[in-house]
Formats: C-alpha cells, sequence, structure tokens
C-alpha cells in the first residue's frame, strides 16, 4: 500500500538553538524535543528525568473527596465490596489492583467481569443483580460505567453505592453514582484528561493513602500493573502517564507481580529488557484473550494470585487461548477481505462497514485493526450476539470516529469509545441503514489525504550523525507510546553495498547494508520488514530515499545499531 511521508514541522529554530545550548546536545534531538513541546532546560529534565513527585493531586480530581470517604467508611465498617471492570486489560489489571489493595486492608472484597457474549461491555443489570444478592453494599465499577445512566438508577434502587472510575467520554447525562470519577468530565478541573482506566483506579488510591497517612509504597506496588494498562489501552504516554508508565516499567522489570512474571515467561521475552511495544504485542493480547476466548475472570486470577504454581498454570491456559484467538483472527480477516473483494461497491466505499453472525465476538475488533492494513478507511465490523449485531470500530489518522459514528446514534441501541476506537450494538434489521449513513457522514466530513496512510518523520538526518552518543540520548526519550512514539528519520540518496540481499522464512524481508554518497565509507546495517518487493531497486547500487527508525540489535550477544527501514522510495 502507498504511504505518504510527511515531515513534521521543524519547529522554531530560535527555541531549538536555545535548547541545543543550554543541554549541550545536537540541534537534531533539540528539534525533536520542541516537536514534542518542550523548550525549556527544566521541561527537558522532566521529561528525560521522570519522578513519582510529579504526578498530580488527585484531589483535583472531580468527586475525588466522595470517592475517598465512601471507600474509607466501607473498610471501617468491612463492607461487602465489589470491584467491577471491563473484561480487556485496562478493566482486568484495574480490578486486580483494587481488590488486591482491599484485601491489604483486610477485607474480603469479591469482583465481577462482565461475560462479552452473554452481558457485553461495561455495567450489566446481571452484575448488579449479582452484587444486590450476595450484599455487597458498594461496587467500583473499573473501565466503565460513565454512560450507565439507567444502570446506576437501578442500582440505587437496590440501595447499592457506586464508585465509577472510567476514563471515557461522557455522554449529556452524568449517572448519578455516589462517585463518579473520570477527567473527561466537563466539570472537571484535573489538569491531565488521558489517564487510563486502572490509572484513574490508581489516582483513588493514591488519594485515600494521602488522606490516612499512608506511605506511597503501599500503591507503588501496583505501577506494573498501571504501566501495563496504559500501553495496552494506547493512551498517550505524556505528562502523568509518563512518569507512571516510566516507574511502572521499571516495577515490570525488576520485580513484577507473580502473574505478570508468569505471562512474560509464557511469552518468552524474560530475558530482555521489557518495553511498551512487549506490553503491546505480546503480554496485552494474552491477558486479553482470557476475555476474548473464554471469561477475563481469568486474568484476574491469574494478577491477584501470588502462587507461581497457579499463576504459570493460568498463564499456560491464557497462552493457549492467544493461540487460538490468533487462528480465529486470521481466518475472520480473509473472510472479511473476501467479502469486500467480490464487492465493487464495498470496494468504492470510504468506509467498511461488515457483518457476519457467525464470527467470533472476542476478535472482530483486532480484524478491523487488520483490514485497515489493507482498506485504510473507518472500519467497523459486526456480528450477532444476544439478538443485536454488535461490532468494534476502528479509525484513521486524525478522523473521529467517535464523532462520526454518533451521528447515527438514532440507529443504535449503544455506542460508546474513543476518537480512533469504539463499540456499537444495533438491531439487526438497522445494518444497512446504519451502513449507508455511516458512508454519508465519513464521506461528508474525512479528507482525502486522511484515505492514504502515512509515515509522520520527525527529522531528515545523515546517516553519519548516527553515532553511539545519539543513540544514547535518544534512548532517554523512552518510554514510547501514543504522542511519544520513536523518532522517525528521513535520509536520501543511501546506497546498498553490494550485501543486500531477501531474508525471512518466506522470503518476506530486506537486508542490507547501506551507505550515503557523502559518506560512503559509512556503512550502516539496514532491514526492511515485509519489502521483499524492493530487491530489484537496490541492485546495481542504484540511489534510493529510506524513513526509519533506529535501533540496538543483538546477535550472538554482540549488540550493534541497526536502521529499521519503514519505507523506501527509489
Amino acid at each position: 500500500m502507498h504511504k505518504r511521508w510527511d515531515i513534521k514541522e521543524q519547529g522554531d529554530a530560535d527555541k531549538i538553538r536555545h535548547l541545543s545550548e543550554a543541554l549541550n546536545i545536537d540541534k537534531i534531538i533539540a528539534k525533536l524535543l520542541v516537536q514534542r513541546g518542550i523548550y525549556t532546560y527544566d521541561h527537558a529534565k522532566k521529561f528525560f528525568r521522570p519522578e513519582l513527585s510529579h504526578l498530580y493531586d488527585p484531589f483535583l480530581m472531580k468527586d475525588m473527596d466522595r470517592a475517598v470517604s465512601r471507600l474509607e467508611q466501607a473498610i471501617k465498617n468491612k463492607e461487602k465490596v465489589l470491584v467491577y471492570g471491563d473484561y480487556d486489560v485496562d478493566g482486568t489489571t484495574s480490578v486486580s489492583m483494587i481488590y488486591s489493595f482491599l484485601k491489604e486492608r483486610e477485607l474480603q472484597p469479591g469482583y465481577y467481569i462482565p461475560d462479552r457474549y452473554s452481558e457485553g461491555y461495561g455495567l450489566s443489570y446481571k452484575g448488579i443483580d449479582h452484587a444486590a444478592e450476595n450484599g455487597y453494599s458498594l461496587v467500583i465499577a473499573l473501565d466503565c460505567g460513565i454512560k450507565a445512566v439507567d444502570k446506576i438508577k437501578y442500582a440505587n434502587e437496590k440501595n447499592i453505592d457506586f464508585i465509577i472510575c472510567d476514563h471515557h467520554n461522557p455522554g449529556e447525562t452524568l449517572p448519578e453514582a455516589y462517585a463518579v470519577l473520570d477527567p473527561k468530565r466537563k466539570d472537571c478541573d484535573y489538569p491531565y484528561k488521558e489517564l487510563s482506566g486502572c490509572g484513574v483506579g490508581f489516582k483513588m488510591l493514591q488519594a485515600y493513602c494521602i488522606k490516612n497517612n499512608i506511605p506511597f509504597e503501599e500503591i507503588g506496588q501496583y505501577l506494573d500493573l498501571v504501566a501495563v494498562s496504559i500501553a495496552s489501552d494506547i493512551v498517550p504516554i505524556t505528562d502523568e502517564n509518563r512518569a507512571l508508565a516510566f516507574y511502572g516499567l521499571k516495577k515490570l522489570n525488576t520485580n513484577p507481580q507473580t502473574g505478570l512474571r508468569s505471562i512474560i515467561n509464557v511469552a518468552g521475552i524474560g530475558r530482555k529488557e521489557i518495553l511498551v511495544n512487549d506490553i503491546a504485542f505480546m503480554i496485552g493480547p494474552r491477558i486479553n484473550a482470557a476475555g476474548r476466548i473464554e471469561t477475563g475472570s481469568e486474568a484476574v486470577k491469574l494478577l491477584i494470585s501470588d502462587d507461581e504454581e497457579t499463576t504459570d498454570n493460568i498463564a499456560e491456559k491464557i497462552n493457549m487461548y492467544n493461540t487460538q484467538r490468533k487462528d480465529l483472527d486470521s481466518s475472520i480477516t480473509k473472510e472479511a477481505l473476501n467479502y469486500i473483494e467480490a464487492n465493487d461497491d464495498l470496494i468504492n466505499r470510504k468506509t467498511t462497514v461488515l457483518y457476519d453472525p457467525g464470527w467470533h465476538k472476542g476478535v472482530i475488533g483486532i480484524v478491523a485493526s487488520k483490514l485497515i492494513e489493507n482498506y485504510y478507511r473507518p472500519t467497523i465490523v459486526l456480528t450477532e450476539s444476544n439478538g443485536m449485531a454488535t461490532g468494534s470500530a476502528r479509525s484513521v489518522h486524525d478522523f473521529n470516529i467517535y464523532n462520526a459514528i454518533e451521528e447515527c446514534s438514532d440507529l443504535l441501541e449503544n455506542f460508546g469509545g474513543h476518537m480512533y476506537a469504539a463499540g456499537v450494538t444495533m438491531k439487526v434489521e438497522n445494518i444497512d441503514a446504519f451502513s449507508k449513513r455511516f458512508e454519508e457522514v465519513v464521506s461528508s466530513t474525512i479528507k482525502d489525504d486522511q484515505l492514504v496512510p502515512r509515515i509522520r518523520i520527525d527529522s531528515s538526518l545523515d546517516l553519519a550523525d548516527i553515532t553511539p552518543k545519539f543513540y544514547r540520548i535518544l534512548k532517554q526519550f523512552e518510554p514510547f507510546g501514543q504522542d511519544n512514539m520513536p523518532p522517525v528519520f528521513m535520509t536520501e540518496n543511501v546506497r546498498d553495498t553490494g550485501t543486500g540481499k531477501i531474508v525471512g522464512k518466506t522470503g518476506e524481508h530486506l537486508k542490507m547494508d547501506i551507505s550515503q554518497d557523502q559518506e560512503p565509507d559509512h556503512v550502516f546495517p539496514a532491514i526492511a520488514f515485509n519489502r521483499a518487493d524492493f530487491f530489484s531497486s537496490i541492485q546495481g547500487r542504484s540511489p534510493f530515499n529510506i524513513c526509519y527508525t533506529v535501533k540496538e540489535n543483538e546477535y550472538n550477544g554482540r549488540v550493534s545499531l541497526q536502521i529499521r527501514v519503514k519505507d523506501m522510495r527509489v
């Protein structure tokens, strides 16, 4: 698929020069910082050296005082407390964190994860009935609940108090819970709006500890769970999330929760430094697989246990679920692509909306993401569940799919989500009307350039500028993630030195040693994944342009810098 190369605005030259001098760093590095909104020595210090003291006062969040008071009351009176969370990584890490904290306060809490298939996302009447039937007087809802107006009313009628800890966009009316913690509330002045659901729950624990003079270390032990939620839910790794992720990764690499250690081992990444990408592609999908294939409760059992034999057994089971998940999403993606390719109308649209009642509900979000790799446009994949069409939506860069879905809300039974990902439920008979309306809304608002995948390039760079010192500073930009992605560079007129070859099990990758015209003796190893098609273009040492990231590569115990090519052009 053709990709557009977008070079970011280079930033104010005076600010770049000032920062370069103040920090004694290369102007390229200073430019990368300015692009990230960092202009001063102090701001750069905070970026490069995150501290837990940088966390905001949790009592700045609306309703935090009420939430803490209600939690204190429950702990003092030894009430029965139910910890309720969504079945994805953010929900299950949140539940595991709050459950473990309450256990340490000598409570005997319960936990509840709704079934993806019989209950669907978020709060359910079945879950509230479970709380009532088992005598729970307080429910702490995590990563869900912000739009559950009717369900909270139902809970109030049963004299069950709710503390909601959510990070999704609220509706016009907030639920009448005892406390509603969500930094995205319009009336909430909390200075950082991009916490994960687990992050909001962590802020509640932080507030409780501050009020009760409990050392931060009591909750610092859960930072690895918070980091896993941040990386898996793809929230921005900026500001407060950067500090939480930074220290969460430290915990994950030195002394992770027993359950996380078991997952790390079955994923085969126990002997390397774990980064955000490892969470997003190795740890998170396995935790998610429990809720996709079986039940999210399996993930909670894993994460709350400190018995290694128990966690190893659950991790093996979850790993098996993940293998099943991969087989399912691969076969459904093939079916979905066949649907599109057999229909000229679908091929020529600016959206994809597909429905098949037999598709597995647990993987349709993954399928939607994979379809975008082939047809780059807003995509919704639907299946049948409980007599309704339910599905997952995924978007393309800079296009708010949540707003587009909201324009079709009269055709929906329920919807929720973010700018780039959402969930929808509708009557099966409304699918055609929804598909037509959604196409009209998107076509009238999306720009043509948003329908072409793009590579955002931070800066041009000469290969000679890539030195060990340059890379050491670049590595301090970690943790990388949403809104702080690994810097992408562009270099023009490079040539393969003659060693270029096709590699990979099925001959899909291109391995090279490249140099630049002005520095022919400065040779760099490079790998271009899934670009074997470009092999003929580099033969004869013809010049070409590349955009890439710089990584460390370890081979036979030897570590060297390597260029990871993202795209190539003659």
